[in-house]
């Protein structure tokens, strides 16, 4: 994560005025349903306009496990999706093989640390296309 909680609620208090542009790169809120707990968790992550499609990144900083985040999409692809003040219900789904090295790469150009988060790792860090409902 990136503030963590205060990252998500000036977020949503000025509809992404504040915590939308972060460290030279963009962010948006993704809100997933916890797969054992039922609860919605929100996340800030950074991302990628791709046609009508947003794009973001499991690294967790190139940790062996995958994010929470991702695991709970992965158990209930319906997620909600906040960038700047507009709301929408998106389908998450993993990058396909064919389409992840060109959606690795424009991650890759705004955010250069993930090319190091995958080195750190033995995991095959997922790149996921959030498709507006």
């Amino acid at each position: 994560m990136l503030f963590g909680k205060e990252h998500v609620a000036r977020y949503q208090e000025t509809d992404g005025e504040v915590g939308h542009d972060w460290q030279g790169t963009v962010t948006l809120l993704l809100t997933t349903t916890g797969r054992r707990s039922g609860k919605e968790r929100t996340t800030p992550l950074i991302y990628q306009p791709e046609g009508d499609a947003y794009v973001i990144v499991a690294s967790l900083g190139g940790a062996d496990d995958n994010p929470l985040w991702y695991e709970n999409l992965r158990a209930n692809p319906e997620v909600k999706v906040q960038v700047k003040g507009d709301k929408f219900t998106a389908r998450a789904r993993t990058a396909t093989p064919e389409e992840k090295p060109a959606l690795w790469r424009k991650m890759a150009a705004v955010w250069p640390a993930y090319d190091e988060y995958q080195q750190k790792t033995t995991r095959n860090i997922p790149v996921v296309v959030l498709e507006r409902a």
